[in-house]
């Protein structure tokens, strides 16, 4: 009997015992599958200019214990600017200056305001500020929002836009921030 035989022998005595009769290397002795783990609430969105600007950035939202993160990068700015950034209703950045996304993301039909205001804009979020080489760094928590389950509060196919200008957060309806002068559709 061969070295290699007379090690699968006991192998194939086992298996039989277990009621398969495969030898090692088959399917059978892999782990069972599993169901895949749960894919987690990732979404991303690219900002291209609009009305003229060069400002640009690429952001990702994470679902997170109360909302969703919103992460990222805003190009193009200038250097020292604050900069309106809200969610808007339409999932639509086709118009040259992005008002094909509508007004602000607004489900719960409040007044506009600011990220410590009781009333608010569901996408009433924080105003973004440049950096001294014109970049905008991006962190913060959008309260009560969803990605990925299909609900009103839900981010993904809804538009991320930058302002011209500061949110005031007190001007009703959008905090006079002027033009949209990037946006992007969150996928």
């Amino acid at each position: 009997m061969s070295g290699r035989t007379s090690l699968l022998l006991p192998v194939a005595a086992l298996m039989a015992a277990c009621g398969t009769a495969e030898a090692p290397g088959d399917a059978a002795l892999s782990s069972p599958p599993h169901p895949p783990a749960p894919a987690a609430a990732v979404a991303d969105v690219a900002l291209l200019s609009a009305s003229g600007s060069s400002v640009n950035g690429a952001l990702q939202l994470i679902a997170a214990g109360g909302g969703v993160m919103l992460e990222g990068e805003v190009r193009g700015l200038e250097p020292g600017s604050t900069h309106g950034f809200h969610f808007h209703e339409n999932g639509d950045c086709s118009a040259a200056d992005a008002s094909s996304a509508g007004d602000h993301l607004n489900p719960g039909n409040s007044a506009h305001g600011g990220p410590d205001s009781e009333q608010k804009h569901l996408g009433d979020i924080p105003n973004i500020m440049a950096d001294d080489r014109g970049i905008a760094h991006v962190r913060t928590l959008v309260s009560d929002a969803s990605i990925r389950d299909g609900g009103t509060h839900d981010l993904v196919g809804r538009a991320l836009v930058v302002h011209e200008k500061h949110d005031d957060y007190v001007s009703q309806p959008a905090g006079d921030s002027g033009d949209r002068i990037a946006c992007g559709v969150v996928r």
